[in-house]
């Protein structure tokens, strides 16, 4: 590539992961939100039922939360195989953005407002009351969000290294 193309580039990767970090602010801010991201976490995560369906019910209604981080997981393990750490970071973010919307589930498992996809039961209520931990859900999802704010945060602060092309290896 020319000069200014690979300069072109590395501002375009700063932005988005500048933008993704204003992006994990607002979600972070907002705990009654839904983000654009979310019309593609929820089916995922319903996915996620169906995958892990044949292995028993504790394992069935954790396979939504799974497949929410399996899935961008994923997709981060193949771009770090190529060495591209800047999607490597896109896609770490997603998953923190994911661990948020599951802490948001985790805390809801008493109070059960949020609104379910064709009504059924809460999974995380159902998940905490096996273990005997739903006293513990607000705690849990909170702790569980906090990461997840943690790991959006850090994957755009790596995003805007890798962009720079100070990562090690980095192809751009």
């Amino acid at each position: 590539m020319t000069g200014p193309t690979i300069r072109t580039m590395r501002l375009g990767r700063s932005l988005l992961s500048l933008g993704l970090a204003l992006y994990a602010v607002v979600i972070l801010r907002a705990e009654d939100s839904w983000s654009l991201l979310d019309n593609v976490n929820l089916p995922i995560h319903e996915t996620g039922h169906l995958v892990f369906g044949m292995f028993g019910e504790q394992i069935t209604a954790l396979g939504g939360t799974l497949f929410q981080l399996i899935v961008p997981l994923t997709f981060a393990s193949r771009f770090a195989m190529q060495r591209d750490w800047h999607s490597t970071s896109v896609l770490i973010w997603w998953a923190g953005q994911n661990c948020v919307n599951v802490g948001r589930y985790m805390a809801d498992a008493v109070v059960q407002e949020l609104p379910l996809v064709g009504g059924g039961e809460h999974d995380w209520s159902f998940l905490l009351g096996e273990w005997n931990l739903l006293a513990y859900s607000e705690k849990l999802g909170h702790h569980t969000a906090v990461v997840g704010g943690a790991i959006m945060l850090a994957a755009c602060a790596w995003g805007v290294v890798a962009a720079t092309g100070r990562a090690a290896n980095d192809p751009v």
